[in-house]
């Protein structure tokens, strides 16, 4: 269910997890410091690239936003409001960016393979009494929660759109809260059941 990694030959396809994990990080640190809307947009603009060299097409970036396309109109609303369009085109595009890059690293990259690169990285923290191994775990399912929750919050505004409640947002909000807790102790289970010690 975690794993949204997509089969693929390309250049990111065959790279090691760990420069594709660093420009990931650094990218979205350049992200936030960034206050240009042109930027933002270049930004944007060469995510999308690195899309099609990961030979993805646009329809999979697409399929990365669209569940959260109600979220993005909420905060462009806010922003617009309190700080005029171009603050609420900035901080939207900002998001979809960081979104995508997050995206595209889970897409290219098996999660084995994130969570041995994110182990090893970490082993300077052993003699600080830290479990490289659980930490690692940690960052690496956090990374794939992003899409996924794009994707519960997506079958739940389907779900409600039927009874007329899409607008709605703590009947949107409270069932995407339940199921993303359900998930995580469904997830804490199969670790335990498999006897998992890092």
């Amino acid at each position: 269910m975690l794993d949204l990694y997509s089969p693929g030959t390309s250049v990111l396809h065959r790279m090691s997890p760990a420069p594709k994990m660093l420009v990931m990080m650094v990218g979205a640190t350049l992200l936030f410091l960034n206050q240009s809307l042109p930027l933002t947009l270049l930004a944007l603009g060469l995510v999308l690239a690195l899309y099609l060299l990961a030979r993805l097409t646009l329809k999979q970036a697409w399929a990365q936003l669209r569940p959260l396309i109600w979220i993005f109109g909420l905060f462009f609303a806010l922003q617009w409001w309190f700080s005029g369009p171009a603050l609420a085109a900035y901080v939207v595009l900002r998001l979809a960016a960081l979104i995508l890059l997050a995206s595209l690293v889970t897409l290219t990259t098996r999660s084995s393979d994130m969570i041995d690169t994110m182990t090893a990285g970490l082993r300077f923290l052993r003699p600080l009494g830290v479990n490289p191994a659980k930490v690692g775990l940690a960052i690496s399912l956090a990374l794939r929660f992003i899409p996924v929750l794009a994707q519960i919050t997506h079958e739940v505004r389907e779900a409600q759109k039927v009874r007329g409640l899409e607008r709605s947002v703590i009947a949107v909000a409270m069932p995407v809260a339940i199921r993303t807790i359900k998930m995580a102790d469904d997830i804490s289970d199969a670790i335990e059941s498999r006897g998992y010690r890092p």
